[in-house]
């Protein structure tokens, strides 16, 4: 285990960790995924200077299954809508869900409810990160204080935003678990003993891509820049969205995510 891990004790009411074979109907994983763990993290705390990497995920609740029928929308507003609404809103015609609306549907969830997870993650320094020149532990310790504090950018959520969720800092996993196990009258072993999960998303972000960092330029960096030359106005790189998946096995209640002990899978082109 790295110096620079921490752990969330991560719970709800609700969760839908979407698979994306699903595309109309959202329809979940039986545990929290890599990527939605990621989430989690980067809402308590994240800056350009660091990345992290998801070590593993313990289940202290694994939830039960239910489904649900709500309203949604099928249309998506524009961006030049958006922004004549905010100069003139009554050009703009509003977007209506529900009652026979016509831009409305009805979309069937199956998701989980009562869960509890704890998200073991390590702590990087991107490559903003090293040329600042401050040590990981910074960093660390900061994301330990706004845990234990229950500070957070936004209000983290399991998979999708309406299902929100509450954390704790927690110094050791295992101990956090059996100690959880013991308060909730059952044996970790028990939870969750083997079970292969088969193909599972990893991230839709390659964490090797994540590494450089990424940052737009403020102002005054930007007016330093050379003004015949196209220079970027931002520093480090910008990642594009790629599925990744990996082989899922849960073994005591445990999914083991480090990129180096599991299998990854990517849709890349040979040579690139």
């Amino acid at each position: 285990m790295s110096d620079n891990s921490i752990t969330i004790r991560v719970w709800g009411d609700y969760a839908c960790f979407t698979r994306p074979e699903m595309k109309i109907e959202r329809v979940s994983y039986p545990v929290m995924t890599p990527s939605a763990a990621r989430g989690v993290l980067e809402a308590i705390f994240w800056e350009p200077e660091i990345y992290y990497l998801i070590d593993s995920i313990h289940v202290v609740r694994r939830g039960c299954w239910f489904s649900f029928r709500r309203n949604e929308v099928i249309s998506v507003i524009s961006i030049d809508n958006a922004k004549t609404w905010m100069k003139s809103p009554e050009k703009v015609s509003p977007i209506r869900a529900g009652g026979g609306a016509e831009d409305g549907t009805q979309r069937n969830m199956l998701a989980l409810a009562g869960v509890e997870y704890l998200i073991t993650a390590e702590v990087h320094l991107s490559d903003i990160g090293k040329r600042r020149g401050h040590p990981i532990k910074t960093y660390r310790t900061e994301i330990e204080r706004r845990a234990k504090s229950g500070k957070c950018y936004h209000r983290p959520y399991l998979g999708v935003r309406e299902f929100a969720a509450d954390f704790d800092l927690e110094d050791d996993a295992q101990a956090a678990l059996e100690r959880r196990s013991a308060e909730l009258d059952k044996s970790c072993k028990s939870i969750w003993p083997e079970e292969d999960l088969g193909l599972m998303l990893y991230d839709v972000f390659d964490h090797e891509r994540r590494t450089q960092g990424f940052r737009w330029l403020k102002e005054e960096e930007q007016e330093k820049l050379p003004k015949k030359k196209a220079a970027p106005r931002w520093e480090g790189s910008l990642v594009k969205p790629e599925a990744v998946f990996f082989q899922a096995n849960i073994k005591d209640a445990k999914l083991d995510c480090h990129p180096q002990r599991v299998r990854l899978a990517r849709n890349r082109v040979a040579g690139e």
